[in-house]
């Protein structure tokens, strides 16, 4: 009992609460709560974890579920196989986190990964594990994917009597690297002939329609920046990496494997060998036996030289091929380098053509202002004059009313006034250059 009790129970509950309680929890997001019939009764009535409505059970299958792949091999062929990932991880020795990269249900930005036996390459859709003898391409009917295996097979069939210097996985990984920065190229270019002429309309005539198509565009621009910023800072940190680019020589790797046990089971042979005859030869002099142990001491050393004259021409090889990678890597840079300089002069085209914008409206601003300021100042001086007349019109006895000539004098005169005050407010304004007239 004790052992076949759920960790989720507490241990100090009686047996018989548990027994009658068993079973009857649901899952929730912030702890676990009572459910009659338990996991089962939720998926009768059909409940589930939030986003998997399958339950449980489907949440428990996703991760071991098996997956289209499709496996391109040295000579070009390619096949279609159902693996799952424990298959993948064993077979090019990858731990899980580097496969998590590959799932197209996680959002993960571009990466590439040098591992002891694979490359694991996250390009945009081209999703695959390279290895020193096939390529493990995630299978889809996106048009990038379909070009990566159309044109990978072409490319092997035909180079498959030639010789090539580069290796199997350097192939593979150049072909991703060529398709990502042309995909990626293609749209900048896709956004270069849409959003031009729509900020041209935008600098003419500033409308609700053409605001909101910048604004989308803006966005949509952002987004591509980010993901080419992304390639770009992956291929320069492999650049400036040199353990990183060492890595990712899985055939050199593999040959190297393939050469040293062979050595090293010869190298065994031979010393059980030379114990053979020894033991069987007759006592010596200790004269004999000092020489004997002076040879032992030359071939040590000879074997000690031997191994470091190795391993340095083994280091200057792979400095070489480092160099080749690099090389190799640094031509995709400066083409995606050229890619993101386009998108740079595109955000710096959209923030001139905004400022351009802010000034025509600051402009319009600075006209309306003046207007106003203008019809303020006149509307002042008619309000004055109106006064002069509302006073004159109120009922009362004057001597003025009686010579109709004086009526037509106050007017003139208050009219006069009001046209002084208006100019003088003019001449005001230009001194304090309030605005230019």
């Amino acid at each position: 009992m004790e052992g076949s009790r759920s960790p989720l129970i507490h241990s100090d509950h009686p047996e018989s609460t548990s027994s009658n309680n068993t079973g009857n929890f649901q899952f929730y997001a912030n702890g676990i709560r009572e459910c009659p019939g338990g996991i089962q009764g939720l998926e009768k009535r059909g409940h589930g974890i939030r986003g998997w409505p399958g339950g449980i059970e489907e949440l428990k299958k996703r991760g071991h579920g098996n997956r289209s792949w499709v496996k391109i091999d040295t000579t070009g062929d390619s096949k279609i196989l159902e693996l799952d990932k424990a298959t993948i991880m064993r077979h090019c020795s990858l731990p899980a986190r580097d496969l998590r990269l590959l799932d197209p249900l996680f959002i993960y930005p571009s990466t590439i990964l040098g591992r002891e036996k694979a490359i694991v390459v996250s390009l945009e859709q081209i999703r695959c594990i390279i290895t020193a003898e096939e390529v493990f391409l995630m299978n889809s009917l996106d048009r990038c994917v379909v070009q990566y295996k159309s044109e990978l097979c072409k490319r092997l069939q035909a180079n498959k009597d030639q010789s090539d210097d580069l290796p199997f996985e350097f192939r593979a990984l150049e072909l991703a690297l060529e398709l990502t920065c042309s995909s990626l190229d293609a749209q900048v270019k896709e956004l270069e002939l849409e959003i031009y002429p729509v900020l041209d309309e935008l600098a003419t005539s500033i409308n609700t329609l053409n605001l909101e198509r910048v604004r989308r565009l803006k966005g949509h621009l952002l987004a591509l920046t980010q993901r080419v910023q992304k390639v770009r800072d992956e291929i320069e940190h492999l650049m400036d990496d040199d353990g990183d680019m060492a890595e990712m020589y899985l055939t050199e790797k593999k040959q190297r494997s393939e050469c040293f046990p062979s050595s090293d089971l010869s190298f065994q042979t031979n010393s059980s060998g030379d114990d053979k005859v020894v033991s069987k030869s007759a006592p010596v002099s200790p004269v004999e036996s000092l020489g004997r142990s002076q040879n032992l001491r030359r071939t040590f050393s000879s074997i000690v030289n031997s191994s470091r004259t190795g391993s340095f021409i083994s280091s200057s090889n792979s400095e070489e091929d480092v160099d080749q990678l690099e090389m190799l890597l640094e031509a995709y840079f400066i083409i995606i380098d050229h890619t993101l300089s386009k998108l740079l002069s595109l955000k710096e085209y959209i923030d001139d053509t905004e400022d351009f914008i802010n000034i025509k409206l600051g402009n319009v601003q600075n006209h309306l202002i003046k207007f106003e300021l203008l019809l303020t100042a006149a509307t002042f001086v008619a309000t004055m004059f109106a006064s002069v007349t509302a006073v004159f019109g109120m009922n009362f006895a004057d001597s003025v009313f009686d010579n109709p000539s004086t009526f037509s004098w106050v007017l003139i005169i208050c009219g006069f006034v009001c046209g002084f005050l208006y100019f003088a407010f003019l001449i005001y304004c230009r001194h304090k250059r309030i605005f230019p007239l």
